[in-house]
């Protein structure tokens, strides 16, 4: 990629008339905005559905998208609801309370229903295509209605014959309704999106989309291909993954996903994994797989241990798995988590396809350290969906080393007052060939702005979301200026 800027904001975190950022208008105003500056990357969250804690990287498919990200006014637009119908909700928040948001949308979306089925003739040809296209589309939806049917336990707890419904795959009357219901929503889902992601393209933006390495237990994927994963007969998992003690948490981290049956995998030519990226690659023009270092070994950890402690490292599939995708797919554009303590196999593998890595200034915030500098074939970021942002732990610091990293920046010409602005400059000049800016940095946002804190479930994680989008303006064009200026 040619050197640029990007933006991390998730799509959850746009303004929304309807509690949560969706692919409405404030979507396109979003591009037109950072468009204007000359970026040129809008990195997101992963859109699939939300799982536990209503994490994005727990999700209930790989494939499918949330619902919760279908824009209301949007249906109207297609005749499928009245506009004078639609009302607000939690319009000026900054926070999405996502559980109002699903109900709150839900008799639209199955008012909207009755109507697709009414007028079907006018959708019936790229409805059919899109079925056509969307080869996961019949199992994920007989996963979601029977999870609806279980009182959305997870499969591990479904009635026996709904659990092993995918052996089989027998005609289920009952849920007819019921499946027509979950395709329908994937297919508005698929057009909101698809008209999103042309928009940006238009305007020379790439969106880069965010692949978790591993998937959720309480997943379609899980549900469907018990075989590519180390499960015991009843279904529950043998292994889950995570990572030893670090600086985050001291008994490591203990996500609970699968771990994926690699031997098998390689026999069936990844075939999991091909058809994953495949449609990863229709859905974004970058895609940012997390955890890359698991590719190379993985952290194991026996499902009867409580922390993460007592896992261990084993070899994953490296050369083997990524050959096989650069062979099915030449040009398809990964980059690549690649964070943490790793031993030199992970930065080989990596260069070894030439993919970008990350570096995340807040993980390196000592001025011998910046002096470095970076090299070219990287991205660097101010921060994460990880991590305080970058006002948050300015804050926490000692006086010392604030003044030591305000010495350094202005020694260097940075004459900004506030430190996210310092930080941000600092980045955009830098070597790296892409940088990417989380929008809580932009505005300086602390505390209140933080996405996610690792090793904790629930709220607040996820639910931090723009008012509007006042402040942006003017923030956004200071971002602008550098960019200009740093030949991004």
């Amino acid at each position: 990629m040619e050197r640029s800027s990007g933006i991390l904001l998730a799509v959850s975190s746009l303004p929304g008339n309807q509690g949560i950022g969706d692919f409405g208008k404030p979507a396109y105003t979003f591009i037109d905005l950072i468009a204007e500056q000359g970026i040129k990357i809008w990195q997101i969250l992963p859109l699939h559905p939300l799982g536990y804690g209503n994490s994005p990287y727990q999700p209930y498919s790989t494939y499918a998208g949330d619902s919760i990200y279908i824009n209301i006014d949007r249906l109207s637009e297609l005749g499928l609801i009245k506009m004078s119908s639609i009302r607000n909700f939690n319009k000026f928040q900054e926070t999405v309370d996502y559980e109002g948001v699903r109900a709150f949308k839900e008799p639209y979306f199955k008012k909207a229903f009755r109507t697709f089925k009414k007028e079907f003739n006018r959708f019936k040809a790229e409805y059919e295509e899109f079925c056509t296209k969307c080869e996961w589309l019949e199992s994920y939806a007989m996963f979601a209605a029977l999870k609806h049917k279980n009182d959305n336990k997870c499969w591990l707890e479904w009635d026996e014959e709904d659990k092993e419904w995918i052996k089989e795959k027998p005609l289920r009357k009952d849920l007819t309704e019921a499946l027509a219901y979950e395709k329908f929503l994937q297919f508005m889902f698929y057009l909101q999106w698809q008209s999103v992601k042309a928009y940006a393209n238009e305007k020379a933006i790439k969106i880069m989309g965010d692949m978790p390495i591993y998937v959720g237990l309480d997943s379609a994927d899980v549900w469907e291909n018990r075989k590519d994963f180390l499960l015991e007969k009843d279904g529950s998992p043998s292994f889950v993954a995570g990572v030893p003690p670090d600086y985050f948490s001291w008994t490591g981290q203990r996500w609970g996903n699968p771990i994926y049956h690699w031997s098998r995998m390689k026999k069936n030519r990844y075939s999991f994994w091909i058809k994953r990226l495949a449609w990863a690659k229709e859905q974004f023009d970058v895609i940012r797989i997390d955890h890359f270092r698991a590719f190379d070994t993985y952290w194991k950890i026996p499902a009867s241990c409580d922390t993460a402690i007592e896992g261990e490292w084993m070899e994953g599939p490296a050369y083997d798995l990524f050959d096989r995708i650069y062979r099915v797919m030449p040009d398809i554009e990964i980059v690549v988590e690649d964070l943490g303590d790793l031993r030199q196999e992970v930065h080989t593998l990596r260069d070894h396809y030439d993919l970008y890595g990350m570096r995340v200034l807040q993980f390196e915030m000592e001025p011998k350290r910046l002096r470095k500098g970076f090299r070219e074939h990287v991205i660097v970021y101010t921060g994460t969906h990880d991590n305080m942002t970058s006002e948050q732990w300015y804050e926490q610091q000692h006086p010392n080393l604030k003044i030591a990293l305000r010495r350094f920046f202005h020694n260097r010409n940075y004459k900004e007052r506030n430190f996210h602005d310092l930080l941000n400059h600092f980045a955009l000049n830098s070597e790296a060939d892409i940088c990417v800016i989380p929008m809580q940095d932009v505005l300086g946002i602390k505390e209140q702005g933080r996405m996610n804190t690792p090793s904790t479930i629930g709220s607040p994680n996820w639910e931090w979301k723009l008012k509007n989008f006042k402040i942006v303006q003017n923030e956004i064009k200071k971002i602008g200026v550098w960019v200009k200026e740093s030949n991004r």
